[in-house]
């Protein structure tokens, strides 16, 4: 699995209903200013659905990011399995520095680890900066 992590200096209630509404969703989940989120839906309960339509803004490509919860512990984590089987964990935890966010996700195998890793790191790295200047 490939980890990334940040630390939110926001509280845990705003932290998890940003990381969880669709209209915010929206606002954040994207690796650089080109692309952007135009549609989100989550349904947020084990066996829940979520699906986030990620496209770049000249209109080049788009790709549906989904797939299926299968774990669900409100303000502490959430694992859930893509649309192509691969698996994602990720646990919220409170600090003296804000919340911690540790995301650890199985790499797909058709782009580097590091590519990865560094598109994974710019999405949570956006919503750290949205959440706090929201």
């Amino acid at each position: 699995m490939i980890t990334i992590q940040t630390t939110v200096n926001a509280s845990l209630d705003k932290v998890w209903n940003f990381w969880n509404t669709p209209e915010h969703i929206t606002k954040w989940s994207f690796a650089s200013p080109d692309w952007h989120t135009p549609y989100a839906e989550v349904d947020l309960r084990e066996g829940g659905k979520f699906k986030s339509t990620m496209a770049a803004k000249d209109g080049s490509m788009s790709f549906d990011f989904e797939g299926e919860f299968t774990l669900v512990k409100t303000n502490q984590a959430i694992s859930y399995v893509m649309a192509d089987g691969r698996k994602v964990e990720i646990t919220f935890t409170e600090t003296p520095n804000g919340v911690e966010i540790i995301e650890s996700f199985d790499p797909e195998t058709q782009n580097p680890e590091e590519m990865q890793r560094a598109g994974w790191q710019a999405i949570l790295d956006n919503f750290k900066s949205y959440v706090e200047q929201n």
